[in-house]
């Protein structure tokens, strides 16, 4: 009677084939127990040996989907798939093309062992001929490029420019994520993976095909976010007589509430504010939006006093947000005199910058609008000197550094003491080099909770 077959295991067939160094037994002499001959293994040890390499596939696959699944970021997420399904293929260079059928982007491309200028000699490859197609439901592949006698003559100089002669292609699609986009590994001689890697090649990239589409949904909305963001806040800023402006703001992954802006108002004079909102996502930047817009409308009102912008801000945060606070600063300027009065609420003191100082403005200890139920603290005015520039930021800034405040206002301190002369003329410059000196090594950049802003004021 034939022995039962074993079940299924996570997807990869079981199925023993018949070995093939087994001999058939001969015929036991008459009346003598049969031996077994001595070159035909047992059948338990053959099913043994199977099910030893069943449970070493799975445990391959569960600590490269393990690893797949901490990655939080879209390239992080492709490159890591590069990696482990050269592994699994057995191949040492590999690109991944990403274009989701969908049409919204984002769409990329990324090279394993290939530069950029690689990837741009493969996209020279006419698209019929590349050695993937981001439109096909199957595996692609080409053992032996260079025996081929159909191949494209583009793909040939291709190869033989980069050194690959084989390739195996997988589509990165299932039912539920659609079609992202292609992963292609390339061979360095004739090769092509067995059935049992294509088996774990494909079930691998399943998994990491589902992943991405996840991280794709995050990225856009991510993209959606920092597009709201940036529409919220000013897309250019006024040309004022006698002042030059710049600004730098960096949006957290998922939107903040920082704000910056400066308006002209009545009699030459120029409005400056930032703030912060708390919480993050769209409903902070919601809630920035309509704080910027409302403080602009009290500005032209009663911009002279700082000190009611900030009070009627507070009451009207009080009224319509009761459940958020906010930081803010407004800072009333007349650039012909380089005299400035500003209010804060709980927001970082400004820092002039010039030849002969670098100094915080002093600035009165003020609660965040909406912690009080009535908000008030005393207005400062600040005399500028020719040629020297006032930086407003938030808090952003000095939360990045990750160090406790006393510390961040030290390296901010010391970062504007530090201006090159040649930069100074220039409030970008200043904004630019205050950026990187206080968050070095792309921290300005990276992903992080805190939005920065800084606006940087130039008087004449």
């Amino acid at each position: 009677m034939n022995a039962p077959h074993p079940p299924k295991v996570a997807g990869i067939d079981p199925t023993v084939p018949t070995p093939a160094h087994t001999v058939a037994p001969a015929p036991p002499a008459s009346g003598a127990a049969a031996v077994p001959t001595p070159h035909a293994p047992a059948p338990g040890a053959v099913l043994q040996d199977r099910l030893a390499g069943w449970v070493s596939d799975l445990t391959t696959l569960h600590e490269l989907t393990e690893r797949l699944s901490r990655t939080h970021a879209l390239d992080h997420a492709l490159h890591e798939l590069l990696r482990a399904g050269a592994a699994l293929v057995g191949a040492r260079r590999g690109l991944v093309v990403l274009e989701p059928a969908d049409g919204p982007g984002p769409r990329t491309t990324l090279g394993l062992g290939l530069g950029r200028a690689d990837l741009g000699h493969i996209e020279t490859v006419p698209p019929g001929a590349l050695p993937y197609d981001t439109r096909a439901a199957a595996e692609i592949v080409h053992p032996d490029l260079f025996a081929e006698a159909g191949l494209d003559p583009r793909h040939r100089e291709v190869a033989a420019r980069l050194g690959y002669a084989a390739s195996y292609a997988l589509p990165l699609a299932t039912e539920t994520a659609g079609r992202l986009g292609a992963a292609v590994w390339l061979y360095d001689e004739p090769a092509e993976p067995d059935e049992r890697r294509r088996h774990l090649a494909g079930l691998y990239v399943r998994h990491a095909t589902e992943h991405l589409a996840r991280l794709l949904e995050v990225e856009r909305t991510r993209a959606c976010v920092a597009t709201l963001t940036e529409e919220l806040l000013p897309s250019r800023l006024p040309r004022v007589a006698g002042v030059q402006l710049a600004a730098r703001h960096r949006t957290g992954p998922r939107g903040g509430g920082d704000w910056y802006d400066a308006l002209p108002l009545p009699e030459a004079a120029l409005g400056l504010s930032v703030g912060s909102v708390t919480g993050s996502g769209p409903s902070a930047v919601a809630a920035m939006g309509r704080l910027r817009a409302s403080l602009r409308a009290y500005a032209v009102m009663e911009g002279e006093d700082p000190v009611a912008v900030l009070s009627d801000l507070e009451l009207l945060l009080r009224l319509t947000e009761p459940a958020r606070s906010a930081t803010a600063l407004f800072a009333y300027c007349e650039p012909a005199l380089r005299k400035i009065t500003l209010a804060g609420a709980g927001h970082s003191p400004p820092l002039l910058i010039g030849e002969r100082r670098t100094e915080f403005a002093e600035t009165s200890v003020s609660a965040p609008l909406g912690m009080l139920a009535c908000w008030e603290a005393p207005s400062v005015e600040i005399q500028a000197a020719a040629g020297e520039t006032v930086l407003l930021y938030t808090d952003g800034l000095l939360h990045r550094t990750g160090d406790p405040m006393d510390r961040a206002f030290a390296r901010l301190h010391a970062a504007a003491a530090g201006l090159p002369r040649a930069v100074r003329h220039d409030p970008g410059a200043v904004a630019d080099h205050v950026l990187r000196a206080v968050l070095p090594d792309g921290l300005d950049t990276a992903d992080s909770e805190e939005d920065v802003v800084l606006l940087a004021a130039r008087f004449d």
